[in-house]
């Protein structure tokens, strides 16, 4: 049986499919807004917000890949699409790989961006710090380490101190509330057993300067995957800020060929 559309979608746009999975602590309008418009000139987009964030109610049970994986899929159904390129961005990698291992036949295409198939030690300890931070409830601390990772140092530095905390201040409030669970996911999701089936055409986004996924967990996942592709971003772990243009080309480019 097909699964019942839970989770508040956001669909924007006409042609073939494009299904969006964002990161943790994210949204599809927080990820992916920046450059919506420019994918939405040539695609139907579908995204969900995971549970906790935008519309979708907080789960009551720990988050699980495959939940996230058939949740965008049956948001792809409800828009009547049969087929879909996947653009996965953080956690959303691991989600849109999944997608890709459930529904093959359905799937034309993966965009994997700033992500990996599983977290290291480094990516590990620095979850574990976002989720106590998040759960103590110091969300104006945790705003602060967010920001020192996942900017870049160039971007990151060419801010004045004020700077820096003006950003943090305005980040805190607006932290959603599934953050922790969806934390506690990417320190317990692991999608390497699924890298090897994956037959589609792939492109693996390195955000080169990342602090929190290190480029060489995300080249180690470009590398598992048959055949595909890689391209390199000079940004931290947020393209949508550092660089919009750039990542939309990357992205438009290569659906455009596949």
């Amino acid at each position: 049986m097909p699964t019942p559309a839970a989770f508040a979608r956001t669909v924007r746009g006409t042609g073939p499919g494009l299904l969006l999975a964002h990161g943790a602590g994210g949204g599809i309008e927080a990820n992916y807004g920046p450059i919506m418009e420019g994918l939405a000139a040539r695609h139907t987009v579908v995204g969900v917000d995971y549970p906790g964030t935008g519309a979708t109610p907080k789960a009551q049970s720990p988050l699980e890949v495959d939940e996230l994986a058939d949740q965008l899929v049956a948001a792809a159904d409800a828009e009547d699409l049969r087929t879909f390129a996947v653009s996965g961005y953080s956690l959303g990698g691991p989600v849109a790989v999944r997608v890709a291992a459930r529904h093959p036949e359905r799937v034309s295409s993966l965009v994997l961006s700033a992500t990996f198939a599983h977290t290291d030690t480094r990516t590990g300890l620095a979850a574990s710090v976002w989720h106590q931070l998040f759960a103590s409830g110091r969300h104006s601390v945790l705003a602060e380490y967010l920001t020192l990772m996942t900017l870049s140092d160039a971007t990151l530095n060419a801010l004045a101190p004020a700077q820096a905390q003006a950003a943090a201040e305005q980040l805190a409030p607006a932290i959603p509330a599934g953050t922790g669970d969806q934390v506690d996911l990417v320190r317990r999701v692991d999608v390497r057993g699924d890298l090897a089936g994956i037959s589609v055409p792939a492109l693996v986004i390195v955000t080169t300067a990342d602090p929190l996924v290190s480029p060489a967990l995300q080249r180690e996942l470009a590398a598992a995957i048959p055949g595909a592709e890689a391209a390199e971003l000079p940004t931290g772990h947020l393209p949508f800020v550092e660089r919009p243009q750039e990542w939309l080309t990357l992205i438009s480019d290569f659906l455009a060929r596949h």
